[in-house]
This record gives C-alpha cells, structure tokens and sequence, in this order.
C-alpha cells in the first residue's frame, strides 16, 4: 500500500504543475486576446481610411463619418465605438499602415499604442516601440521615458548611422558608452532643481525609489548596494552605489557629486575602479565601470583628466526636474545636420 505522505507529497507536486499549466494558459489567452483586439483596431482604422479615400467628398467630411459610424456600432456591437476612439483607430492605422505590406506583430497593449501615435517623428516612435517590448515597459514606464525624453538623450551620444539603428534595433549594450546616458533624469526623487541638499539625502531617495533608479540605469542592471567599503591599509572608503550589469558583465560603480565635479573626483573614482578591477571582478568578467553624477562639469576638465583611451569612467549630469524636450530635439537636429 502507498505510503500516505508520499501520496500526499506527489498530490502537491500534481497540484502545483496543473497551477502552473494554467496560469501559463491564462497569460497565453490574455495574450492572445491583446494581439487580436489590437490587429482587429488596425483593421477597422483601415477599413475607415479606405471608404474616406473611396468617395469624392469624403475625406473632408470625416468628422462627420466617424461620428455616424460612431452611433452605429455603438447601437449594434455596445460601449468601445466612440467617436474619439473610431478616431485613434484610424490614426493607428495611418501611424501603421506600412504593417500591410512588412510582416510584423503587434506585440503591445492598445494602451501602449494610444500613446506611440501621438509621437510623430517615425524613428522616435520606432524606438518606443521596440524598446517597450524588449523591456516589457508598463504604460506607466512608456511614458515616463518619454517625458524624460530617452531617445533624443541616447541620440546626442550617437552618430548619425548610429542614430538610424536606435530606430530599427533600439539601444544595444556592448559596450560601456553604449549605456551612458547624459543628463540622467532624477524627477522621481521629488528633491528641487537647486541642489539645496545633501549627497546623502540624494542618495536615499535613489534607494527609496530604486526600481523607477533602474528603469534610469536602462538594461541589465542589478543593485549589489549602497555605501560599499573598500579598505587600504586600514584606510576605508565608500563607493555610493554599487551595480552589475548582466549584458556587459561588469560591475558599475556610481558616486553622487551634487556640485560641481572636480578632477579630485574622478580621480576617487579611478581608485575605485582600479580596486574593483584587481580584488572583486572573476577573471572572466569584463573591467568594472565608473559613472559620477554630478549637478555640473566642465568637459575640458573631465576629458583632461581621463585617460585618452579612457573606457571605463564617465562624468554625467543629473536634472531632478523633467528635462526641455523642445530644446533637446533642437540639439539633435542640429547634429544630425552639421554630420
């Protein structure tokens, strides 16, 4: 006869697979569901395009169209059919359409796609999109890296061609630049423009807020800790923040200046990757990296200071007030004109 805790330890394992089966189900159907009502949007959005277009006078009265359609199928199929949604599915379709004839998938929540058509350069709204996907960006997220204007951030960093593969792969980690973002945008701190406070305070609203601190960071970062001490000869020092990245296999080594940044300073932090480098990194891990975040720098003084070839350490501002879209696609513009 079976033993009975043996029978009952093999209806745990019975139940907890049978659990999983179905919320793997669950999330598939959701899924599934997602992807048909957000294709199905598209469709209706086309089907609109086309009867506008299919008639002499009556791209001109759409308005019109949307709002007579709008009671139709609202008396017939129920609530979803307002005028202002008929609206954005036709914008998701002229957004899209290029979907007709490019296989793809719409991989993204509607609600995601109600705030992508609103973006209207293509290459800014191509980058949102994969970079969405890639992350599994709430909506929330999206628009938070919007408003604190990512891709224009990333963007001033690039080339011209490499501004071009932002748009079709997103942001790549190969290398340590390819993660530096300059000014790194604090807002959820909640702490004011004017830096009437301490590094410490600055610092715990870091860790008081780190999941929206990482959403910053960008890709592959994980938190090892915060006032990290390292000791020579009975000497201590401590590195403020302390991080791994998975994609770069590196450690990233973060210390909070709210001046100005000092050529002292990165020198500390020379120190501190060095010591990284030779006591704490496996053989097989890459060279630890070294952000300062500081509320002002003098570039000539930062390139000076840093090794020619230098790889490792990089000076970034941070703003704790959402930055100046308008002015950083002006900069921008200007790049990619003068390259």
């Amino acid at each position: 006869m079976k033993n009975n805790s043996l029978y009952v330890k093999d209806l745990d394992s019975l139940e907890q697979q049978i659990i999983s089966l179905l919320e793997n189900s669950r999330q598939q159907i959701v899924s599934n569901i997602n992807t048909t009502m957000v294709q199905t949007y598209f469709t209706i959005g086309k089907y609109i395009v086309e009867y506008e277009q299919n008639g002499n006078d009556r791209a001109q009265y759409g308005k019109a169209v949307l709002k007579n359609l709008s009671v139709r199928l609202t008396k017939k199929m129920g609530k979803g059919y307002s005028e202002d949604n008929l609206a954005n599915m036709r914008k998701f379709y002229l957004c899209y359409k290029i979907s007709e004839t490019v296989s793809r998938k719409f991989t993204l929540s509607w609600s995601h796609y109600l705030k992508l058509i609103r973006i209207d350069n293509l290459e800014e709204r191509n980058f949102y999109e994969i970079e969405a996907a890639q992350n599994n960006w709430s909506v929330r997220e999206l628009e938070r890296q919007f408003d604190t204007s990512l891709y224009e951030r990333l963007a001033l960093s690039k080339n011209k061609q490499n501004i071009k593969e932002l748009a079709l792969q997103g942001q790549i980690i190969e290398k340590p630049e390819d993660m530096i973002k300059d000014p790194y945008i604090l807002e959820f701190t909640g702490l004011p423009e004017l830096p009437e406070y301490s590094e410490s305070e600055l610092e715990q609203r870091l860790i008081d807020n780190l999941q929206k601190f990482l959403l910053e960071l960008g890709k592959g970062f994980t938190f090892v800790g915060r006032q990290v001490r390292l000791t020579f000869e009975e000497e201590h020092y401590y590195v403020d923040l302390v991080f791994y990245n998975r994609l770069l296999r590196a450690f990233v080594l973060i210390d909070l200046k709210r001046g100005k940044l000092k050529h002292q300073d990165l020198g500390q932090m020379q120190m501190y990757v060095n010591y990284y480098d030779r006591f704490v990194k496996l053989d097989d891990e890459n060279p630890t990296v070294g952000i300062l975040l500081c509320a002002d720098k003098n570039d000539s003084v930062v390139e000076i200071t840093l090794p020619r070839e230098n790889n490792q350490i990089f000076a970034s501002k941070y703003q704790t007030i959402l930055p100046s879209k308008e002015l950083l696609k002006e900069l921008l513009q200007q790049k990619i004109d003068i390259r």
